[in-house]
């Protein structure tokens, strides 16, 4: 993982907040639109997280130690929940101030020069974005994943705010404003909602995705044989990390070394699968029936 490339990724992050809060609030002032003002006030957003990202990121790339023997990648899974609510709060507020509005609608102005400003602001988000998604997912890291995630919302949002003002100067129907507004509040709450979902998640030792799990069956199923059988298969996914944990079953009759020497290449293959795992493995006698006292999610 290149930390460096990491770090400054998110001081860009940070960049883009700061300079999409101060186009869109200069949108929102032009035009007086409360559509405008909610995707300003989500980039209020964006860049309180992205702060809390920066922290903690830094804190989940800090190396083992006595205190934390596994490392401190759920660090990640924090920073992603606080901005799952952070975004789920912006969605309320949202929400309130567009409801206020429907009540007390108003015209908007100078929508043109409204559009042109915002629409920068969403080109910024759009790069800033996809940058960090790429780099997200290929280093496995929730924190830039997650903060990529909002600033592409980010972008949709600001585009159906821009469609929706612009309607509004076509149509004349003020109160067009604030549902365009409620709908934006809407679309920020889902996003949330995933965010914190996956968080708990990642705190709660979820399993490994799908095709990781796929992935692990076709080593094991490389080497199940007759003398050679699998069992108590654990995985759980923390940050950029994955550990997999089984035992492995081979005849009582078998050397210490002839076991050691498949227990190895086993592993060696888990790892070329899975690069970013750490594997604890255990070797039992098959015949011993204590070998099965620990069969939870067994594969036999």
């Amino acid at each position: 993982m290149n930390q460096n490339r990491l770090f400054r990724l998110l001081w860009l992050s940070i960049a883009a907040a700061v300079a999409t809060i101060a186009l869109k609030t200069v949108a929102w002032a032009l035009t007086g639109s409360i559509g405008l003002l909610s995707d300003a006030a989500e980039s209020v957003v964006n860049l309180v997280a992205a702060v809390i990202a920066m922290l903690a990121l830094r804190w989940a790339l800090k190396p083992a130690d006595e205190e934390h023997a596994y490392g401190h990648a759920k660090a990640e899974y924090f920073a992603a929940g606080v901005e799952g609510a952070l975004i789920v709060i912006a969605a309320v507020t949202i929400a309130g101030a567009a409801v206020a509005r429907l009540f007390e609608p108003r015209a908007i102005e100078q929508v043109g020069l409204g559009i042109a400003v915002s629409a920068v602001a969403s080109a910024i988000n759009l790069v800033v974005g996809w940058m960090l998604l790429r780099t997200g997912r290929r280093e496995r890291s929730i924190v830039l994943e997650a903060d990529g995630r909002h600033l592409m919302t980010d972008v949709w949002t600001s585009l159906g705010v821009i469609a929706g003002i612009a309607a509004v100067s076509l149509t004349g129907w003020e109160r067009l404003d604030p549902i365009i507004a409620l709908l934006v509040a809407a679309n920020i709450v889902v996003t949330g909602s995933g965010l914190l979902r996956r968080s708990i998640g990642g705190l709660m030792d979820r399993g490994l995705d799908a095709p990781e799990q796929a992935a692990i069956a076709r080593v094991l199923d490389g080497f199940e044989c007759e003398d050679v059988r699998f069992h108590a298969l654990r995985t759980r996914q923390a940050g950029s990390r994955a550990f997999i944990s089984l035992h492995v079953l081979v005849p009582g009759a078998w050397t210490v070394q002839r076991g050691h020497d498949v227990v190895e290449d086993v592993e060696a293959e888990l790892r070329a699968a899975i690069p970013h795992a750490t594997i604890f493995t255990h070797l039992e006698p098959a015949e011993d029936p204590r070998s099965f006292a620990d069969t939870t999610l067994d594969r036999t």
